[in-house]
């Protein structure tokens, strides 16, 4: 699929398709590493020692790592780390979800990370996540179109066109069916409960479980609108999640289909829980990716003089969705520094080290995409609009590992449906596929 660029879309789409949430993703990437003979690895039992050419992974809630290792590794080769994440800003199902207003059924909702609200009204939704039952048996849902956010009609908001603003809490909450009237008559209650759709129920036939056997939820909504390729020549690409399945899926093809360079370890990691800064077991601010490096170390028989070394030759590629210039507000961006869609992924700099390329990762970035044959460009803010950080600041923190930010330009970052070009979204995967194989 490095290749063929039509053929990554199409297996792009697949995926996207696959992973409505960051379980879901991780389940996928398991599914196509198991394929690719990749060994999966367990937390809690010991792991075998590394050697030339080994493939494994590691699943942690919705997150995994995996590695391929090339041929002449040593105990202070050094790793290639393609850095991601699974989850995309959007709505989660909160506890006890159940509810009815006005004659309709509800599901309470929680706003998860940094969503374009208005972006969600008026869409086919599904519930999709994992549940737990009480015995701690861990299943993953997805329940098909059920719910929408409906948006107020304009003849109730005559000024919904000069400026629509939505309270979080009460204008945010999907319906999903409607009460049963009690009876025919005026003496019908339209608020009561006795037959009313239920989100749990609805979750418990998707498990196959009864709704009192549930423990616990992480369930979000999903837009189920599939992805398509539009515009004239059918160069665009419209998709949910593409913040951050679009590096996600270049991570994993690229470490398919490229042979990671002598002496080195490939590795894709990606990271649930980036929406919401991180800070989590199974985020880029917590332990996992160190961890799992330790692991493959002690498996080389590593001193830590080794993993010093190894660490300093070291390079983590965070890759993570960008802005494409946007035609309507060009105001908004820099006025020289202007990446447009379709002329490649971009490199992107912040003086803040909200970003954490610098000059020697500039260079690599640029050796990188020279060698896959791939154009790129730079990303820097507007200095009146400050921009949003990646794990890229944080596994460099973690780690000390010297970390370059790319990513896909995207128009609607953040919204329901966001909008890419598929020489981009093509090109990152290229790109890193370079990266695993060549000894820049």
């Amino acid at each position: 699929m490095l290749k063929d660029r039509d053929a990554y879309i199409d297996y792009l789409s697949e995926f996207i398709a696959e992973a409505p949430s960051s379980y879901h993703a991780a389940a996928a990437l398991q599914k196509a590493l198991e394929a690719a003979d990749f060994s999966a690895h367990d937390e809690t039992e010991a792991w075998q020692a590394v050697i030339d050419g080994s493939r494994g992974f590691v699943r942690r809630d919705g997150a995994l790592i995996a590695w391929r290792v090339g041929k002449k590794v040593s105990a202070d080769s050094p790793v290639r780390v393609l850095g991601c994440h699974t989850d995309s800003p959007g709505f989660t199902v909160k506890p006890r979800p159940d509810f009815t207003a006005h004659g309709w059924s509800q599901v309470g909702v929680e706003v998860y990370g940094g969503p374009l609200l208005n972006s969600w009204l008026d869409r086919d939704l599904e519930l999709a996540g994992r549940i737990v039952t009480r015995d701690g048996t861990e299943r993953l849902v997805r329940t098909g179109a059920v719910a929408r956010i409906p948006q107020l009609a304009i003849h109730l908001d005559r000024e919904a066109n000069s400026g629509l603003t939505l309270d979080r809490q009460r204008h945010t909450q999907p319906v999903i069916g409607l009460v049963p009237a009690a009876g025919s008559g005026a003496g019908s209650d339209p608020d009561s409960e006795a037959g009313a759709p239920s989100a749990l129920a609805l979750l418990a036939d998707a498990a196959g479980v009864a709704a009192d056997e549930i423990a616990g939820t992480d369930v979000r909504l999903h837009d189920t609108q599939p992805p398509a390729r539009i515009g004239v020549h059918g160069e665009l690409y419209a998709s949910p999640r593409l913040d951050n399945l679009s590096s996600t899926v270049a991570g994993l093809v690229a470490l398919l289909a490229s042979e990671p360079a002598p002496g080195t370890i490939s590795v894709l990691a990606a990271f649930d829980h980036e929406e919401l800064g991180s800070e989590t077991r199974s985020g880029a601010s917590g332990p996992f990716l160190e961890e799992v490096l330790a692991r493959i170390r002690a498996g080389l028989e590593a001193t830590v003089e080794d993993s010093a070394r190894a660490f300093a030759r070291s390079w983590c590629l965070s890759a993570d969705a960008g802005h494409s210039v946007h035609p309507n507000y060009p105001e908004k961006h820099d006025p020289r520094v202007q990446p447009l869609a379709g002329r490649g992924p971009m490199l992107k700099v912040n003086a803040n080290q909200r970003y954490a390329s610098d000059a020697h990762g500039a260079a690599l970035w640029l050796r990188v995409c020279e060698a896959a044959g791939v154009q790129t460009q730079e990303f820097v803010s507007n200095n009146t609009s400050p921009c949003g950080s990646t794990i890229g600041p944080l596994t460099a923190t973690r780690l000390g590992i010297r970390t370059v930010d790319v990513g896909v330009p995207l128009l609607s970052m953040h919204s329901a449906r966001e909008l890419a070009h598929v020489d981009d979204l093509h090109g990152l995967a290229r790109a890193t596929g370079a990266f695993f194989s060549t000894l820049s």
